[in-house]
């Protein structure tokens, strides 16, 4: 286990453990944050614990051209029902990712520590987020950090059926047109694999985001 000092590096992450966990400690700066995404890693931890760095082994992520639409989200994509906007309520969908119940959650890892840390990063244009509109309310959205030609997806929130889909949807086919390599998922969900996201070694995650793929 890698402990953080007040220098800003991180170990090389094949240090991590079976589990992912790289490092312990450190702080929220924007400066850390960015080195950590750009390394490939992220912090993830509860309000109650030290700061964890993971760097998980195999990687969840989604190739923008992979985007998987079924028959009745095309349904729901052209009925007009939502309306999507780009990064103009950054916040409100932090603030909504964080507050949202999930399965097998007693609370959230969104602490305000790290909302604050996410909110300066956005300030610098690196944070960026989805908003799904229904009805002029705010129903569903995600945010994640924008390296360029890769998006660290972080979190989505649904309030109305296939907000969070529609979210994902367009974020993939606008990451497409701006040729992007992948979206960062993270770790392994059902949902995401329903979408098209699939599971690569770190190695070939790591190759992606370098710029150093064959």
């Amino acid at each position: 286990m890698y402990l953080l000092t007040d220098r800003l590096q991180f170990p090389p992450v094949d240090d991590a453990d079976e589990d992912g966990l790289l490092a312990v400690g450190g702080d929220l700066s924007p400066e850390r944050l960015l080195l950590a995404y750009q390394n490939g890693i992220f912090p993830w931890f509860n309000e109650d614990e030290v700061i964890l760095w993971w760097s998980p082994d195999p990687r969840m992520v989604l190739f923008p051209d992979e985007i998987k639409i079924s028959k009745s989200m095309k349904q729901v994509i052209n009925s007009g029902k939502f309306k999507i906007t780009w990064n103009t309520r950054f916040k409100e969908v932090l603030d909504q990712c964080a507050s949202i119940p999930r399965a097998g959650q007693g609370g959230t890892w969104i602490t305000e520590n790290m909302k604050a840390a996410y909110c300066l990063l956005h300030q610098k244009g690196i944070a960026k987020s989805i908003e799904v509109w229904e009805n002029n309310s705010l129903v569903g959205g995600l945010y994640g950090i924008d390296l360029g030609e890769v998006f660290c997806g972080e979190s989505m929130f649904s309030k109305s059926s296939n907000a969070s889909k529609i979210a994902l949807i367009y974020l993939a086919q606008e990451l497409q047109q701006k040729n992007y390599k992948l979206i960062d998922c993270q770790v392994y969900t059902a949902h995401l694999e329903s979408l098209g996201a699939k599971e690569i070694s770190r190695e070939e995650f790591i190759a992606i985001l370098k710029g150093q793929e064959s």
